[in-house]
């Protein structure tokens, strides 16, 4: 069985919470990434997606420049054990309604897990 830590992507993206949406979308564009944890100094206190940014401030033809990351950030982030099983995740996933999950726990997150990432042994035919 595929666990989470096996397919979870260790390095964190993260943005400070009075960003503008569009420094946002142009720092996943470089990382080729579809979310950022946001900070508000130390505290991790929401996720921003790209999904975010379309719902939130394309479809209402918002400037970009103009809206902060913390006015269309998803809170609170939703997490799950680096121990759990793929499928564990793709139920949290659908239950909560996100395609991001942040791995590890309250106090301390050190992965991301994407609906992506969750396709990755199907291409790789390991399941």
């Amino acid at each position: 069985m595929v666990r989470v830590e096996q397919l979870m992507t260790r390095e964190l993206a993260c943005i400070e919470s009075t960003q503008a949406v569009s420094v946002a979308s142009n720092l996943m564009r470089i990382k080729k990434i579809g979310s950022l944890l946001v900070m508000q100094g130390s505290e991790m206190i929401g996720i921003v997606t790209e999904s975010d940014i379309v719902r939130k401030v394309v479809a209402f033809h918002l400037q970009a420049e103009f809206v902060q990351v913390k006015q269309i950030m998803s809170t609170p982030i939703v997490s799950i054990d680096e121990s759990e099983s793929i499928f564990e995740a793709a139920g949290i996933m659908k239950a909560a309604g996100t395609r991001h999950l942040a791995v590890g726990d309250e106090h301390h997150v050190f992965g991301m897990l994407s609906v992506r990432d969750l396709l990755s042994p199907i291409s790789r035919d390991e399941l």
